[in-house]
């Protein structure tokens, strides 16, 4: 059993003991205390929530409304939904947070709370600090009978959704349906199978195959969008004579394509290729009414190909530190026209400051259409890198912190950011090292022209680490 206290959520393993699990104890305590959190935040006592379709969803969900209901907040349920549907409901309901039910990629015996202030945003650092700490102290002041909160079910938001998307200047539905785009979806059996392909007949997409739509919470594979999760989508794509293929998590905010070819377009590229498009069609009245700029995001951990499209257009490229939150936090500072993971993650502030696959679906299918050219041929316009992904276990006695320190001497003459562990930078190769928070590890990313090179960069590093400790 696992139990995992963030400051963006709780999330765990449903069942085992309490304080192990995610039990219906733990959901009562976190739930509890978040409910408290948002009346003294905000002084409103209104929470939207929404769930994804795990085998869990329907019983957390029963246990979160009654324990909103008891410290007297009303809840609106907008029930299988998708967490940037709860993100644009949270300010549309004028309430005072969110709470999504959702594990994202994990797999089906998980489930979570992710929590929501009442912009619809990923609640920061400090509030998440400010929840744990009031779910350990374990004092909670309820409501009395007369003062129970309300519960009202709300299934219009799919539509809202979709029309909000529609609604986007650089979304053009015309040059879309004039495309008569064949598509495969793959939603893993979660919500994605209601919101993905109830979009595209918006966008004028009508010939869809869906491959694991039904929103049942049985995953027929391991449901993050990796290309070895993904081979019955290409065989499908390849055997419908499709354009393109699309991918989903469970809870629709990691968004990956695969190309005609059954080849993936690489989810590292779900923001590059969305960002070259948004640069190169974003007007300089549009920058100057919402005070943005030709500036783009990404965490330190992906690619270099954003950089590289934003400033081919004369922009300018922020890295973030790792996790949603830190990449908006950037966006903000940095009046970011668009930003993002390297996880297939979009974040399109016209929009809201949250990752959405659907938001991103119709801008690449806008990118794609305009562009007049097969989607393998786009993915090919873009510059090679590939990342190499590895770690390095260490004895729980090393001292990690200097280890790090020695690293970072070794390569002083390079560029160096220290925001999120240590990342170098060579040329157009770069390595990132994050020491691992609960394990005795440091993950090693590395990128490069070739694959071959990007491991080359990292066993390089790796050696350098065993050096230091011999």
């Amino acid at each position: 059993m696992t139990l995992i206290k963030s400051i963006s959520g709780i999330r765990g393993t449903i069942g085992g003991p309490s304080g192990e699990g995610l039990t219906p104890f733990d959901i009562v305590k976190f739930t509890a205390a978040f409910g408290q959190w948002i009346i003294e935040k905000s002084g409103k006592k209104k929470i939207v929530i929404g769930r994804d379709a795990r085998i869990s969803g329907e019983m957390v969900r029963n246990i979160v409304v009654g324990t909103l209901q008891g410290l007297g907040i009303d809840v609106v349920d907008v029930g299988l939904s998708t967490t940037p549907t709860v993100e644009i409901a949270v300010p549309m309901e004028q309430a005072g947070g969110g709470i999504i039910l959702t594990a994202s990629h994990n797999p089906k015996q998980w489930n979570a709370l992710k929590l929501l202030n009442e912009h619809g945003e990923f609640i920061s650092d400090i509030d998440g600090q400010e929840v744990l700490s009031k779910a350990e102290s374990n004092n909670m002041l309820f409501a009395e009978v007369d003062q129970i909160g309300t519960y009202s079910q709300n299934e219009t938001y799919l539509q809202k959704h979709i029309d909000h998307i529609l609604a986007l200047d650089l979304v053009d539905v015309e040059a879309i349906r004039a495309k008569n785009f064949k598509v495969v979806v793959d939603a893993v059996n979660s919500t994605g199978g209601i919101f993905v392909p109830a979009l595209l007949k918006a966008l004028g997409v009508h010939q869809i195959t869906e491959i694991y739509c039904e929103p049942n919470g049985h995953f027929p594979h391991n449901p993050e969008p990796l290309p070895e999760n993904l081979t019955a989508l290409s065989e499908a794509v390849i055997n419908n004579q499709a354009h393109l293929g699309i991918a989903v998590d469970p809870d629709v905010d990691r968004l990956c394509f695969v190309c005609e070819d059954g080849k993936m377009f690489g989810e590292e590229y779900t923001l590059v290729a969305v960002a070259d498009f948004v640069l190169k069609n974003t007007s300089e009245e549009h920058y100057a009414k919402h005070q943005k700029q030709s500036n783009t995001v990404s965490n330190l951990s992906s690619t270099r190909a954003l950089r590289d499209v934003t400033e081919a257009v004369n922009g300018m490229y922020f890295a973030s530190a790792v996790g949603e939150v830190n990449v908006v936090n950037a966006m903000k500072a940095n009046q970011a026209i668009i930003g993002g993971e390297g996880n297939g993650g979009i974040i399109y502030p016209e929009s809201h400051y949250g990752r959405d696959a659907l938001v991103g679906i119709a801008l690449f299918l806008s990118h794609l259409a305009k562009a007049d050219v097969s989607i393998s041929q786009l993915r090919n316009s873009y510059p090679a890198y590939f990342i190499s992904k590895n770690k390095i276990d260490l004895t729980p006695d090393l001292n990690i912190d200097h280890l790090m320190q020695q690293v970072k001497s070794k390569y002083q003459a390079q560029p160096i950011n220290e925001v999120d562990g240590l990342k170098i930078e060579f040329d157009k190769e770069w390595v990132h090292l994050r020491r691992s928070n609960t394990e005795a590890i440091i993950r090693i990313y590395s990128e490069s022209h070739t694959a071959q090179a990007a491991q080359d960069l990292a066993e390089k590093i790796i050696n350098d680490i065993k050096s230091f400790i011999n």
